[in-house]
C-alpha cells in the first residue's frame, strides 16, 4: 500500500510568511493566497490580510491584537523522500 504524500501549499495556491510581532513574539507558516500578492503592491497585501487574522484570532482569544513589526516569506522546504 503506497502512503498518501501531502501537497506543499505552494501547490494549493499560497504563500507562507513568518510574522514577527512589536511585542517580539513570532508567528510561522501563515497562509496568504497568492492571489493577492504580487503586482506593484508586493507583499503589502499579505500583511493586511494577515492583520486582519490576527484581530480574529485575537478576538476569539480575548486578548488585543497584535502590531506587525515585519514579515518576511517562509523558505521553501524540499520534501523528504524516505526510502
Amino acid at each position: 500500500m503506497s502512503k498518501r504524500t501531502k501537497s506543499l501549499p505552494q501547490q494549493r495556491g499560497f504563500v507562507l510568511f513568518d510574522v514577527v510581532f512589536e511585542d517580539g513574539t513570532r508567528a510561522s507558516n501563515r497562509r496568504v493566497p497568492m492571489e493577492i500578492l504580487g503586482g506593484l503592491d508586493g507583499d503589502e497585501p499579505a500583511r493586511q490580510l494577515i492583520a486582519e487574522q490576527e484581530a480574529e484570532i485575537a478576538q476569539k482569544a480575548g486578548r488585543a491584537p497584535r502590531e506587525i513589526q515585519y514579515l518576511t516569506r517562509s523558505p521553501i522546504t524540499k520534501p523528504v523522500v524516505a526510502t
